[in-house]
């Protein structure tokens, strides 16, 4: 009877390790949330910056997010999983410190565009970090639970900066607890236990697959699709508020239920990731995405609002983690790390642009109204090619 429960026992999912590297992780992603629905406001009220300019300026840190991520993942499969993570970590903490010293919007873009390059790289190490302390058994599962540091991240930190900046309008305070709440992250990841992997040993021949996934790349089309109208949306949404809805706090609202349905989407869905219902949670949660950017931008009123927030929450929180684990399946377990930077790189490209164009559109060709309608026929888009060919690309050259 012993004999038997042993061998029906589950290996335990939340280990030290993987505790302390999703606790971590939170503090990385408060850190970025607590400021990134402010920093339209501060570049508008201290730089008078208009819509194109705000996001020119906001898109470098995305941009160079993504310009890093393909050489992280190589990085990371090549060299001590650890110390790639504690270095990264400790230059993104770092640049929270810059903040302080942006007089003009020349410098401001500076900074702010060369803190992408360490939060990239951070972010790569961080998931792969988790994949590794996992248990194979629990591993899809534990990446659903991964994200839930993201999504907790996103409930309360734009919200807590939103109410600071409301009570005290005091930037600098807020640039102060960022970086704090980095280093504490920091600090937590240096008491990680991991075992040491031997480096990959590698041809000589530099070939493009040793940065991106390119089996991968019908999934990252789609990934990139779906962070470009998320890009648009939490990027715009604090002006949206005040300017059209005609309400100070209301963003902070917003970015709650959408963390609520994030939350919600990915405690729901780890169980079928577990049973392996892997394309059926990504299909489920891009058509809920979806509707949720049509209700959006077709019902510009407070109803609308809020319950948009839930379903694109709720769409996410499935598509997500279900897109991390097909590329993951992709890939062979030496390159988890590619695998990771790939669609963290595909996610940063769809936002990136997403920041661009709609800041465009939205100071050319008819406000943010328009803005959100083409972050909606983005979104579209991208479902249709996944419907059409990206997910029997998937079962077709998966190896897991």
């Amino acid at each position: 009877m012993i004999e038997r429960e042993n061998r029906t026992a589950r290996p335990v999912l939340w280990n030290s390790n993987y505790v302390k590297v999703w606790i971590a992780n939170f503090m990385l992603f408060f850190a970025f949330y607590l400021l990134a629905p402010l920093l339209p406001l501060y570049l508008r009220d201290t730089s008078s910056a208009d819509k194109a300019m705000i996001g020119i300026v906001l898109s470098g840190y995305t941009l160079t997010a993504l310009c890093v991520r393909p050489f992280s993942g190589f990085v990371v499969d090549s060299f001590s999983r650890k110390k790639v993570l504690m270095i990264c970590y400790f230059c993104f903490a770092l640049f929270f410190a810059g903040y302080f010293i942006t007089g003009s919007l020349v410098l401001f873009a500076a900074i702010r565009t060369l803190h992408g390059a360490p939060f990239g790289a951070t972010t790569v190490a961080s998931s792969t970090m988790a994949v590794d302390v996992l248990h194979p058994e629990r591993r899809s599962e534990g990446i659903g639970y991964y994200g839930l540091s993201n999504n907790i991240a996103m409930a309360i930190g734009p919200s807590t900066g939103l109410y600071i900046y409301h009570t005290i309008h005091n930037f600098n305070l807020l640039f102060t607890l960022s970086l704090a709440i980095a280093c504490i992250g920091l600090v937590i990841d240096s008491t990680i236990h991991c075992r040491e992997r031997q480096p990959i040993r590698r041809e000589s021949k530099v070939a493009l697959d040793r940065f991106i996934l390119l089996k991968g790349w019908s999934e990252g089309i789609c990934v990139a699709a779906f962070a470009f109208s998320f890009g648009v949306i939490s990027t715009y949404i604090a002006i949206y508020s005040q300017e059209v809805l005609h309400i100070t706090s209301g963003s902070g609202t917003f970015f709650m239920l959408l963390a609520v349905g994030l939350i919600l989407s990915r405690l729901m869905g780890s169980k079928s990731l577990r049973e392996g219902k892997i394309v059926h949670n990504a299909s489920a949660g891009m058509l809920m995405s979806m509707c949720g950017y049509l209700v959006f931008t077709a019902v510009p009123n407070l109803y609308g609002y809020y319950a948009a927030a839930l379903m694109i929450g709720l769409g996410n929180g499935h598509m997500y983690p279900a897109m991390q684990t097909m590329f993951l399946n992709l890939a062979p377990h030496e390159r988890r790390g590619t695998a990771n930077s790939t669609i963290l790189t595909s996610w940063d490209l769809g936002v990136g642009i997403g920041i661009i164009g709609g800041g465009s559109v939205a100071e050319h060709l008819g406000g943010y109204s328009s803005a959100f309608w083409l972050a909606f026929a983005v979104n579209v888009v991208g479902v249709l090619f996944f419907f059409a060919y990206a997910r029997r690309s998937f079962l077709r050259n998966r190896l897991r």
